[in-house]
């Protein structure tokens, strides 16, 4: 589904206040539930709001950081759009995004990787199975896991919209009880939009960061001098096509979908279709393209279509580094 135009927009969702208020009660409530450890470090990505500020790629560069300290990392994730409930351990040759979702194959590309709505449990797989480390992509607000070290995104580009708790606006929950739950926070991108957001960081103690989401240059060095046909499926896919943009890349058609996007085979048909005609070269993001991958119907999409990875880079890195190795177990 897509987001409400209007959680963006200030001052909007005034007519849904009670309801919002409702469930930002429980959802404070939930915030406040201590959850159980499993025995190793849980390090957690989230959102303060509904749609994507950077996690999985922020769980990616977690995840390269602990390889480098020797650890054995498992990510857990809760497999959004893929109907296998879990636990699960990923197996890139047997499993489909339809099966696990889109973010778990990505993920599973860097290490072990385990799918479960009932985090709990994917956890308690996760230590079986050897990790030294879990991580998990999303689940924040989850209350059932103990987490030794929380960090919060945000979308700078975007902020936090009009302020509201869902469903009046983009919020998981409280604002402040949020922040107060984390112990870091992210601004990813330009952060005009999130400035507010930072300084309530600040405020309760909570350190900021930036970092910003660096496309592979090889690929753009590879794509430059041609006209793009930019497609996707994704929290936000006015943030992909401003990176194409800023990269000076020839955009010459943008088509979004809605997030995790099952495209059709008429979808399919119709986007090499219309790239062949207009001499247009097909480029998307690696979550949309996991989605294709598997099903013959978009085979040729799938063969087709460029994808541009993107790796997160933070700029406080040494600060960074050690907030998140502070965390690990002495062996």
């Amino acid at each position: 589904m897509r987001a409400p135009s209007f959680w963006w927009r200030p001052g909007r969702g005034t007519l849904l206040s009670p309801l919002a208020a409702l469930y930002g009660a429980v959802a404070w409530l939930r915030l406040q539930r201590p959850g159980r450890s499993v025995g190793v470090p849980v390090i957690c990505l989230g959102n303060l709001t509904v749609g994507g500020a950077g996690k999985t790629p922020a769980a990616l560069a977690v995840g390269r950081l602990l390889l480098t300290c020797h650890e054995r990392p498992f990510f857990l994730s809760r497999g959004y759009g893929g109907r296998r409930a879990g636990p699960l351990l990923v197996n890139r040759s047997a499993h489909g995004a339809a099966a696990v979702g889109d973010e778990p194959l990505i993920l599973a590309r860097l290490a072990p990787t385990i799918v479960a709505r009932d985090r709990l449990a994917g956890a308690q797989m996760a230590r079986l199975e050897g990790a030294s480390v879990i991580v998990m992509d999303d689940g924040f607000q989850n209350p059932a896991l103990h987490k030794d070290l929380a960090i919060l995104l945000v979308d700078g580009r975007r902020g936090i919209g009009n302020g509201r708790v869902l469903p009046a606006g983009p919020l998981r929950a409280p604002l402040a009880g949020q922040i107060a739950r984390a112990h870091a926070l992210v601004v990813v991108g330009p952060p005009e939009r999130a400035a507010a957001v930072a300084e309530l960081g600040r405020r309760y103690g909570v350190p900021v960061f930036h970092a910003r989401l660096e496309p592979d240059q090889p690929t753009l060095a590879a794509l430059a001098g041609r006209r793009i046909l930019a497609f996707a499926g994704i929290a936000d896919p006015e943030k992909f096509f401003a990176t194409l943009s800023a990269a000076g890349l020839d955009v010459a058609e943008k088509l979004s979908f809605a997030d995790h996007h099952r495209y059709t085979a008429a979808q399919a048909q119709m986007l090499t279709t219309r790239a062949k005609d207009q001499n247009l070269v097909l480029l998307t993001t690696e979550k949309d393209h996991v989605r294709l991958a598997g099903d013959p119907r978009l085979a040729e999409l799938a063969a087709h279509a460029s994808v541009l990875p993107v790796r997160l880079v933070v700029e406080e890195d040494d600060a960074f580094r050690d907030l998140v190795v502070k965390v690990l177990k002495p062996r």
